[in-house]
């Protein structure tokens, strides 16, 4: 393996299985480090294409999404890193696929507890054909100023106060990701920094070894020392030690293998990593460690003591002339996400929407602030929850059960109408639910179904006002406008609307004041007298009620009641109502597989 550098300033990469959080930090250590390009050059989201959107400093960019891995890999023929977060389940075949693309040179593989035998499968095509192998059960690794995988240093806070956003001279490798960034920090405080730092994963069976890394860090020239951090279990650092004895490591190594409390235990001890289990003597922490002693490597008596080892063995270099310690310098400000300066207060940001009738935010949605759970457990039925939405109260029963009967009232009038028979047409042209539902909608205004607000708005500024049925008919017809409410194509004085009757029997029975539905009945006297068929229609009834209801509940103070019927609720009543019989004239023309509709000659006037 040894060859040398992994990364550079022109390191990209393909992300597999898409995680934000990972993808922005890499983002943001580019940004940080100067970088004039991106280091994710796509992400690979099986089953999806497109896009993500993610910040590049102060830049939104956007970075293509593949769903495969070979489209990948030819539409970003630069990118030669191949950093995988799929599961343990998955990881193996994605690595495979990924090391046989010509393209890519290094994979790094996330996911902890992938089968030992896929893993040496991976190990040996890697080994085959030239390529590395960071992983499994890996954070990754870094080049500092240049490129970093994934996770890898955590926060931008803690690579800014490591230093990491600059190279330094020392290469460091650790089978620990987490004991990483302890080292980081310890060695930026006692040196001038990283160049490039690995963790080639905790499993039993890594895909690239301590040694193969210190061989490596031996050719980069920007590498004045190595830091090693071993740990107990497994014979990985004997390979290191075996690299010192034959004098192929030519530059000073710091190592430590951690895990010599171990002996304290009178039983087998299975640390954290898989690989991390106390078994024979040759195994233990202390036997790797007297090895690599002897072998030629600088190792302390204590992790303790691992610090000073680092620091002293640095200065040496200084003093010889070997490393001139890289000058700091100050990396830029990485522009704060708005909502984590929201949420520390340094930042507040106008919202761009007002909710006031339901919240979803806890653990169950509230309607008005009634939980969905006492909807449910006190029997709330349609009329309540509408009240809760559109009132945002809770009316009394009686009121919510008119709403209920104005909605199965008005739920369909056949299919003749207009609003059904746009439905039905749509529906036999072949179009969805949506689409068919939408057109008979459509129709819904002055002339069919949306006269109620009006009916409303118009009774109730006569009655408020005390005009008589005369004064307010003869009114409205100076002024060229029909009385909103009142006349009927089919129905008449000697065929009521049944509707009407069943609204004003219930109104009768349960409202305690009717005076907006007595002042329309004495409408409809006075217009009868002109025209048969100038009936109270089903519009004005549910117009005239509905004001009776809002006044005489007690529960809307009059400039409520007024905002009420000018915004257009009542109508709406009509609007949902209708929709259901709209969806049902949709669902039968697809039920009796009707063909297109075509409107016969003999009923068109075709004339001139």
């Amino acid at each position: 393996m040894a060859t040398g550098q992994l990364f550079s300033q022109q390191t990209q990469a393909l992300f597999y299985n898409y995680k934000q959080l990972p993808i922005q930090r890499m983002l943001d250590f580019d940004f940080l480090c100067g970088r004039e390009t991106p280091s994710v050059a796509g992400i690979i989201n099986p089953g999806s294409e497109g896009f993500q959107k993610l910040f590049f400093g102060q830049e939104e960019i956007a970075i293509p999404v593949h769903s495969g891995i070979e489209a990948a890999c030819g539409a970003h023929p630069t990118a030669d890193v191949f950093i995988n977060f799929a599961s343990f389940r998955s990881a193996a075949a994605s690595s495979m696929s990924a090391l046989k693309q010509p393209t890519i040179k290094v994979v790094a593989i996330i996911a902890e507890g992938v089968p030992e035998s896929d893993t040496k499968q991976l190990i040996a095509y890697a080994r085959a054909n030239n390529k590395v192998v960071i992983g499994p059960a890996t954070v990754g690794g870094i080049q500092a100023g240049a490129f970093k995988i994934g996770d890898t240093a955590g926060t931008i806070d803690n690579i800014i106060h490591c230093k990491l956003y600059r190279p330094g001279s020392v290469g460091f490798v650790s089978k620990s990701g987490g004991m990483s960034n302890e080292l980081y920090n310890t060695i930026a405080r006692v040196t001038d920094g990283i160049y490039e730092g690995i963790a080639i994963g905790g499993d039993v069976f890594p895909g690239s070894t301590l040694s193969d890394h210190v061989l490596r860090f031996n050719n980069i020239p920007q590498v004045k020392m190595m830091v090693v951090l071993g740990e107990l279990g497994g014979r990985d650092e004997y390979s290191l030690v075996e690299a010192l004895k034959e004098g192929r490591v030519h530059k000073p190594v710091v190592a430590w293998v951690s895990g010599t409390c171990a002996r304290l235990f009178k039983s087998e001890v299975q640390f954290g990593h898989a690989g991390a289990k106390s078994g024979g003597e040759l195994e233990s922490a202390q036997a790797k460690n007297q090895a690599l002693r002897e072998a030629g490597a600088i190792v302390p008596t204590s992790y303790e003591a691992l610090e000073g080892a680092v620091k002293e063995t640095f200065e040496k270099l200084v003093e010889e002339g070997k490393i001139t310690p890289v000058s700091d310098v100050k990396p830029p400000q990485i522009p704060e996400d708005l909502n984590n300066a929201i949420k520390s207060g340094k930042v507040r940001a106008p919202t761009h929407i007002i909710s006031t009738i339901s919240d979803d935010r806890g653990e169950e949605p509230c309607y008005a602030g009634v939980p969905m759970s006492t909807i449910v457990e006190q029997g709330y039925g349609v009329g309540d929850v509408l009240s809760l939405l559109w009132f945002k109260r809770s009316l009394p029963r009686y009121c919510t059960q008119f709403i209920e009967i104005c909605i199965m009232l008005c739920a369909d009038h056949g299919p003749c109408v207009s609003g059904a028979h746009n439905t039905i047409v749509t529906a036999r042209a072949g179009k969805d639910l949506v689409s068919s539902l939408v057109s008979g909608l459509l129709t819904i205004g002055p002339r069919f179904g949306g006269a109620i607000d009006d009916a409303a708005r118009y009774f109730k500024d006569a009655y408020d006002r005390g005009l008589t049925p005369y004064e307010f008919v003869e009114g409205m017809k100076k002024k060229g406008i029909r009385v909103p409410g009142i006349g009927h194509r089919i129905k008449s004085r000697d065929n009521r609307d049944k509707r009407v009757e069943l609204l004003q029997q219930y109104a009768h029975t349960h409202f305690p004041s009717v005076k907006y539905m007595e002042y329309a009945v004495k409408v409809e006297t006075y217009t009868l007298s002109k025209a048969n068929n100038l009936v109270l229609n089903v519009d004005g009834a549910i117009g005239s009620l509905f004001l009776d209801l809002l006044a005489g509940s007690g529960m809307f103070s009059k400039q409520e009641i007024d905002e009420i019927v000018e915004i257009g609720y009542l109508n709406g009543l009509f609007v949902l109502a209708r929709s259901i019989g709209l969806i049902g004239h949709t669902f039968d023309q697809k039920r009796l597989k009707q063909p297109l509709y075509r409107h016969p000659w003999e009923d068109v006037l075709y004339t001139k």
